[in-house]
Formats: structure tokens, C-alpha cells, sequence
């Protein structure tokens, strides 16, 4: 836990955490690799992390999408952690939406759950129409869509726990890699898996070399 640090320190330390999420991102196998980390602000992200896109983007696996839901729930982790759970901030909103829209899509579109293979989301609830969309919910059987909801869930809380554990368990590496971001402000993808590597072993499928070009990503 962080103490005794003041507003303008505080405020640097909770704009370092966006940089964690790569910690949580590598650590979780399936997810893509990290080229580059930087805390060089663009627009209006504080930093970013650039990763390798994966060979076939139209081909996506259930171990995958889950290391996406466990890497955008990263810095929420790392607040709480780091900071408290008291101390969270709403600068996860984003991304809390992105990933419970994430783990619906793998509950109701792709059949990754134990609700069964089967595509469960009535074309009209993915209608713009807000009355089409409520139309479709109502058509659904209460037990079903409360099957859903709690599948949905699950996934999500497991992915935090996976989250909460990357950075509880990582303290050192996360405090070696935020003291050289501080001084070099920018890491290739090799200087930052040769940093976490020092603390723990990266799973074999996330130790890509970053050799293709890479899509940028808020951190």
C-alpha cells in the first residue's frame, strides 16, 4: 500500500498505473505481446502500449479473449492494490465497459460458456433501436437471461481475480519497471519482458519478438 505521498505525487503515481496493465497483459497466456511502452502522452491517453497484432484477427480463442478481459481489467486491479479499494477511481469506466461487453459477446455470440455452444443474442437486441433492443430482452425466458447475466459474471470475476493476483504477486518487477519508465520513459517490447522476466516467468506463448508492426493501444 502507498503512504504518506501528496496530490502531485499521487496524481503521477495513478497516471503510472495505466502502465501496468501491460504487466497484467503479458503475464495472462493468449494475450498478444507488448512492442512498446511509453508514457509519452498522445491526445488524451497518459500513455501507451503498442502490441503485436495477432496472425489472423478474424480467428480469435476463448484463452484469448479471456487475456483481453483479464489485461483491461489491469488498472482497476492495480488501484486496488496499490492504492486501496476505498481509493479506486472512475478512470476504469472505459474499460469495465469494453470487457462486460467482451464477456457477454463470449456468453451469447460465441458459445464460450457453460451455458452451452450455441449463439444465444437475437439479432434485433444488436439493433440501434433502444425499443427493439428492450422487445428482445422481454422475448427471452427470465431464466435464461439470468443464466447470462451470471455467466457473464463469472467470467468477469475470474478475469479480476487473475488481475488482482498478476499485480499482487509482481510488487517488485511492477516497482523495477515504473523506476525505468520514469528515467527512459519509453521501453521496447524486449527491455520490458526482460525486466518482468527477472521476477517471474512469462508463459511461453506471449514471448513473441516484436518483429511486425504493431497497433497502438491506450496503456
Amino acid at each position: 500500500m502507498v503512504h504518506s505521498v501528496n496530490s502531485g505525487q499521487m496524481f503521477k503515481l495513478k497516471s503510472l498505473l495505466i502502465l501496468l496493465v501491460p504487466i497484467c497483459r503479458t503475464l495472462t497466456p493468449g494475450h498478444d505481446a507488448v512492442q512498446k511502452v511509453t508514457l509519452i502522452p498522445r491526445g488524451q491517453a497518459r500513455g501507451l502500449t503498442w502490441f503485436i497484432p495477432t496472425d489472423d484477427p478474424t480467428l480469435i480463442s476463448k484463452q484469448q479473449l479471456f487475456a483481453r478481459i483479464v489485461g483491461g481489467l489491469g488498472g482497476r486491479a492495480a488501484e486496488e492494490v496499490i492504492f486501496g479499494e476505498p481509493e479506486v477511481t472512475t478512470g476504469a469506466a472505459g474499460d469495465l465497459q469494453q470487457i462486460t461487453g467482451l464477456a457477454k459477446q463470449m456468453v451469447t455470440t460465441f458459445g464460450m460458456s457453460e451455458i452451452g455452444p450455441w449463439s444465444l443474442m437475437d439479432l434485433s437486441a444488436q439493433s440501434g433501436d433502444v425499443i427493439m433492443r428492450m422487445m428482445a430482452r422481454n422475448s427471452m425466458s427470465e431464466k435464461l437471461a439470468e443464466d447470462i447475466d451470471a455467466a457473464v459474471k463469472r467470467i468477469s470475476d475470474k478475469a479480476y481475480e487473475v488481475a488482482l493476483a498478476h499485480i499482487r504477486n509482481n510488487r517488485e518487477a511492477i516497482d523495477k519497471i515504473v523506476e525505468v519508465l520514469l528515467e527512459k520513459e519509453t521501453l521496447s517490447g524486449d527491455e520490458f519482458r526482460a525486466i518482468l522476466s527477472e521476477f517471474v516467468e512469462i508463459p511461453a506463448e506471449n514471448r513473441v519478438p516484436p518483429a511486425t508492426p504493431a497497433a497502438a493501444l491506450p496503456a
